[in-house]
């Protein structure tokens, strides 16, 4: 076996305990979650257990990462990213990166002028840079308008609200953690 495959399998365990403790989860939990005992965890983590195909396909759609990513594998092939759009509240996210880590979206978010803004918070930080339109961003109990060329971050903990600041479609682009992916596209609407 050469070197640099000694070394990626190796750094299987420690990738993986990065992985429980970013998505905040203990041994416990993630054993609830994927059916493997808290020891194989442990041994996984700790790099006395070798992983099996069936220990990591749980694991990667726990983490919701590519089974590539736990390992550590090289990339092959095509580097393009497959535009899956998604919409959500009327805004439409159009992936730019692959999962995991910070994720990039390009957004599109229509007028709504009879929408009431709704301030929401969940963990981690966004970071938005405004490619057309003019954007409105209330953030707390105050409001900013961007302009193409403006970009802004902040603490997704302050209530937050993201709209079109006019009669047009503003166009974005969009950097967020897992936590704001799950809550801006896969969190449930009441």
């Amino acid at each position: 076996m050469s070197s640099d495959r000694k070394a990626r399998l190796a750094a299987v365990g420690p990738r993986l305990r990065a992985l429980r403790r970013r998505h905040g989860l203990t041994l416990a939990a993630l054993a609830e979650r994927t059916g493997i005992n808290e020891s194989t965890l442990s041994r996984l983590e700790g790099g006395t257990r070798k992983p099996t195909l069936e220990m990591l396909l749980p694991l990667a759609e726990v983490y919701a990462v590519p089974l590539d990513e736990l390992v550590g594998a090289p990339r092959t092939g095509d580097p393009r990213i497959h535009l899956k759009p998604a919409t959500r509240d009327g805004m439409t996210f159009v992936p730019l990166s692959r999962p995991g880590g910070i994720q990039a979206h390009k957004l599109l978010i229509p007028p709504r002028p009879d929408t009431e803004p709704h301030l929401s918070t969940h963990e981690g930080f966004e970071w938005v840079y405004v490619l057309a339109g003019r954007l409105r961003l209330l953030l707390g109990d105050r409001t900013v308008i961007l302009r193409p060329g403006e970009a802004a971050e902040f603490d997704t903990h302050v209530p937050h609200w993201l709209g079109s600041d006019d009669d047009r479609t503003v166009e974005l682009l969009i950097l967020f953690g897992t936590q704001g992916e799950r809550a801006h596209l896969k969190a449930r609407t009441s």
